[in-house]
């Protein structure tokens, strides 16, 4: 599969402009020409544009990323970034099953914990600024399969703790919560998934059947902190009294708010465990 230049510049960043005066300047990239007389680029090009594009927002100047692409072609990079780029690479010509064959090879050579939090979180934090919405789409899809997986092949634990999980209503992003969800079962808490786009009418429904200890919500839409603020006001009282914590880049931000509304805040796992055993080592001396 080959792509169109316009194609090459709206997935990279880089203009159509600065491409031709690479090619011009640098010889690089080196497109091939189709019937048409237009510009079309492999797979290994948009891989290797796509790595000039890296160095240089890491501060190398153009002739020197060049230089480097070339002194290090994919195959010779460490193993977890040719996987990086190979996946990047499949999703940017929206070949599914190859991206999902690269995370496949990913899982097999790593352990849970470093796939997870050394691969599949870092590809969806990153595919928001690189990525328009098809590849997007695509690529989410498969990283939240492979994270969907790994929590059901996790063994529960019958006597653990009982966490229920959930993102507030219009918040869709739920890979983070699949990955806390996760990283608790590993520590032997129970975990009940909601998943994506929960109001607190849902929640009201499942905390007397569920009885979780703590109600954790992933934020990542961005919001106002007034409609934060009401959105987790109305998730304490449905949940009461289980402690509410809330997590993800939509809460950083609004603190103030999420306090509050009278939920607490954690940035990972270990954070939000620790919480929980303040709140019952202080209800317990109470």
């Amino acid at each position: 599969m080959t792509l169109r230049i316009r194609t090459i510049a709206r997935l990279t960043g880089i203009r159509e402009a600065t491409l031709r005066a690479w090619e011009r300047r640098h010889g690089f990239p080196r497109p091939h020409r189709n019937e048409s007389n237009y510009r079309v680029y492999s797979r290994e090009e948009v891989e290797d544009i796509r790595r000039v594009a890296k160095l240089i927002s890491e501060g190398l100047a153009v002739s020197e990323a060049i230089a480097q692409v070339r002194t290090v072609p994919v195959a010779e990079l460490p193993v977890r970034e040719r996987l990086v780029e190979r996946f990047w690479s499949a999703v940017m010509v929206l070949d599914g099953d190859e991206a999902d064959r690269v995370l496949g090879e990913a899982r097999a050579s790593m352990d849970v914990e470093s796939y997870c939090d050394g691969l599949l979180l870092p590809l969806l934090r990153e595919m928001g600024q690189r990525l328009d919405i098809a590849r997007e789409h695509l690529a989410s899809a498969l990283i939240r399969q492979r994270l969907r997986s790994l929590l059901v092949a996790e063994e529960a634990h019958p006597n653990g703790p009982r966490a229920l999980l959930a993102c507030p209503e219009r918040d869709l992003h739920e890979g983070g919560l699949l990955a806390l969800g996760l990283h608790l079962k590993r520590k032997g808490w129970r975990v009940t998934l909601l998943g994506a786009d929960t109001p607190a009418e849902a929640l009201r429904a499942a905390c007397p059947q569920v009885h979780p200890e703590v109600v954790a919500l992933s934020c990542v839409r961005r919001r106002e902190a007034e409609e934060l603020r009401r959105i987790l006001q109305s998730a304490v009282e449905a949940c009461a009294p289980a402690l509410v914590v809330v997590g993800g880049p939509g809460a950083r931000e609004h603190l103030k708010a999420i306090f509050s509304a009278g939920a607490q805040y954690a940035e990972s796992t270990d954070e939000l465990v620790a919480l929980w055993q303040q709140v019952r080592g202080a209800s317990n001396r109470t």
